[in-house]
C-alpha cells in the first residue's frame, strides 16, 4: 500500500502544506485510480488515504478531517469470494485435516490457519521473532523486512498496526512442533525447495483440494476466517468489538474505528481464541466417536 500511495497520491499532493488539503485535492488522484479499472487499489487507497488524515487530526496537525469526506464517492472493488463450509461441516474438515499425511508443515500451516484464522500473507511471511512463547503472544508487524525476489513479502498486518494474536495452548503446542523442525530458520513456514524462503500462498488451498474439497466452491483458507468469525458470533460469547478487533477489519465509522483500535480487548480476545480452539478439538474428537460407533455397529452386525 506504501508504494500504491508513491506512485498514485504522492505525486499530485506529496509536496502540498496538509493543513491546505481539500477533499478534492485528496479525492482526484484516486478517482483516477478508479477510472482506470482499478477499483480494489482506488477503494484501499481511499481508506489508506482517510487514516493518514485522521492521524494527522489525532497528532494536532490538522483541525478536521476531510478526507471524511470521501465517503461513498469511490467504488469497491469486486471483492473476490472466499467459499467457506457451513459450520455443521467443521468435524469432517477437522477429521480431514487430522488425517492429511502430506508434509507435516503444509498441515500445521493448515491447522494454525483455521485456530488463529489470520490472512495468508501474514502467515506465510512470519518470523519467529514474532512469537513469545512466554507469553503466548504473536505480533504481526505493521511491514516486515522484504524477502528477496519473494512478492509482497514486505506485507505485515493488513490494518497496517501491530496486531496481536493470543495463542492457545494448541496454538503454541503446533508452534513448537514447527520450531524443532525448522526452527533454526528466520521464516516459519519454509519454503519446500529454499528455507530463506516461504511457503507457496497456494498451499493451504492445494491441501485443502487433496482433502477433496472444491477451493472454489467449498471452501478455501481464507473461508477458516469466515467460519471461525460466524462460530464466535454465534456463540453469544464474545463481544461484536473483541471479534472484530481479532478479525483485523477495518471499521468504516471513523469514531469507532478509533475507539476499537484503541480498545485491545486483549483478555476477552485471550479466553476467545481458547476457547475456540476447546470448541475445535471438542468437534474432533466428537467426529472420532462417531466414527467409533459406527465401526462397532458394524462390528456387531
Amino acid at each position: 500500500m506504501k508504494k500504491s500511495l508513491e506512485d498514485n497520491v504522492f505525486p499530485a499532493i506529496g509536496t502540498r502544506n496538509i493543513a491546505e488539503l481539500s477533499t478534492r485535492d485528496l479525492l482526484l488522484p484516486i478517482k483516477a485510480v478508479e477510472t482506470s479499472g482499478r477499483l480494489e487499489v482506488a477503494s484501499r487507497l481511499q481508506q489508506r488515504t482517510t487514516a493518514i488524515m485522521r492521524y494527522a487530526v489525532q497528532s494536532g496537525l490538522i483541525d478536521y478531517n476531510p478526507a471524511q469526506e470521501m465517503a461513498g464517492a469511490v467504488a469497491s472493488g469486486n471483492r473476490q469470494h472466499r467459499p467457506a463450509l457451513e459450520l455443521k461441516r467443521i468435524p469432517e474438515l477437522l477429521q480431514k485435516i487430522d488425517g492429511y499425511t502430506g508434509r507435516p508443515l503444509t498441515r500445521w500451516a493448515t491447522e494454525l490457519t483455521l485456530l488463529i484464522f489470520i490472512r495468508s500473507s501474514e502467515l506465510r511471511f512470519a518470523r519467529w521473532s514474532e512469537i513469545d512463547f512466554d507469553t503466548s503472544m504473536w505480533t504481526i508487524p505493521p511491514e516486515r523486512e522484504p524477502i528477496p525476489d519473494v512478492k509482497h513479502s514486505h506485507r505485515g498486518s493488513k490494518m497496517h498496526t501491530p496486531h496481536l494474536v493470543p495463542l492457545s495452548k494448541q496454538a503454541l503446542a503446533i508452534l513448537k512442533q514447527i520450531k524443532q523442525f525448522c526452527g533454526k530458520h528466520e521464516l516459519i513456514f519454509i519454503g519446500d525447495h529454499d528455507p530463506r524462503k516461504p511457503m507457496s500462498e497456494n498451499t493451504v488451498n492445494s491441501a485443502l483440494r487433496v482433502m477433496g474439497y472444491d477451493t472454489k466452491v467449498e471452501v478455501c483458507g481464507h473461508g477458516f476466517r469466515t467460519m471461525a468469525c460466524s462460530s464466535l458470533i454465534e456463540s453469544r460469547l464474545w463481544s461484536k468489538d473483541a471479534v472484530e478487533r481479532q478479525m483485523s477489519h477495518m471499521e468504516r465509522n471513523s469514531v469507532r474505528a478509533a475507539y476499537i483500535h484503541k480498545a485491545e480487548f486483549i483478555d476477552e480476545r485471550k479466553l476467545m481464541l481458547q476457547w475456540w480452539a476447546d470448541f475445535l478439538d471438542a468437534n474432533l474428537f466428537y467426529m472420532s466417536r462417531k466414527e467409533r460407533s459406527v465401526f462397532r455397529k458394524k462390528k456387531e452386525a
